[in-house]
């Protein structure tokens, strides 16, 4: 799959690039992050009893999912989850380190996935390199493949909806942008596409774990129903 902006070609050679090295630092994080799982946990609950109600699988994708490890978390939850990412580099560490599981190549907006097929969405971290079109696009594509009251877990980095320009990064030289946004940017936008905030987390960097620049915003999201 092509990129559609060359923001997101810089993006996905960026990650092509520290693939192997961005897996080692962040494949295991999560078991350095009671607040994450615990919201992932709580996500999965409400998604299985979804897919009870309405007799459906609890197919979920972890969007941007790098080296797969929170769509392997999810799978351990139970759910059906695979995992999409605009990186092919980040897709074969996590095919490679997660066989069982599905991985796919695939970019946001134009998801790889049927009008409501999903039951729920996780984006840690993913929107971050978006402009404010291409998130508002994002959004909109995302209520698309969530069905009738699916949910999305998003998280970002919370600040003034500044842009920073990166050129090195695990040790190489690369190019791109990353975003730092308003928490009323986002869940504005969020409204916008359809979506219903049903709740907003937020919390201070993990010592030792995450760099300290950075309050981290997580933002509960559901479709309306019809």
């Amino acid at each position: 799959m092509t990129p559609s902006t060359q923001q997101e070609r810089q993006v996905r050679d960026t990650y092509d690039k520290v693939a192997a090295r961005y897996a080692e630092q962040f494949v295991d994080e999560l078991r350095h992050k009671p607040l994450d799982r615990a919201l992932l946990g709580a996500f999965s609950e409400q998604v299985a009893a979804i897919s009870e109600q309405t007799g459906q699988r609890t197919a979920v994708a972890d969007i941007g999912c790098g080296p797969g490890h929170v769509t392997a978390y999810l799978a351990e939850l139970g759910l059906a989850a695979r995992g999409i990412d605009l990186s092919p580099g980040m897709i074969e560490v996590a095919r490679g380190r997660y066989p069982g599981l599905d991985f796919t190549v695939g970019q946001m907006p134009e998801l790889p996935l049927a009008d409501g097929e999903l039951a729920g969405a996780v984006l840690f971290y993913s929107i971050i390199h978006l402009t404010q079109e291409r998130r508002a696009a994002a959004f909109a594509d995302l209520a698309r493949v969530l069905r009738a009251d699916g949910l999305m877990l998003v998280a970002f980095h919370i600040g003034d909806d500044e842009r920073r320009q990166v050129d090195n990064w695990f040790g190489q030289r690369v190019s791109f942008d990353g975003y730092l946004l308003s928490v009323r940017t986002v869940t504005d936008e969020i409204a916008a596409a359809g979506l219903a905030v049903e709740a907003i987390v937020q919390r201070a960097p993990y010592r030792d774990v995450e760099t300290s620049g950075t309050q981290r915003c997580y933002v509960l999201a559901r479709k309306h129903i019809p």
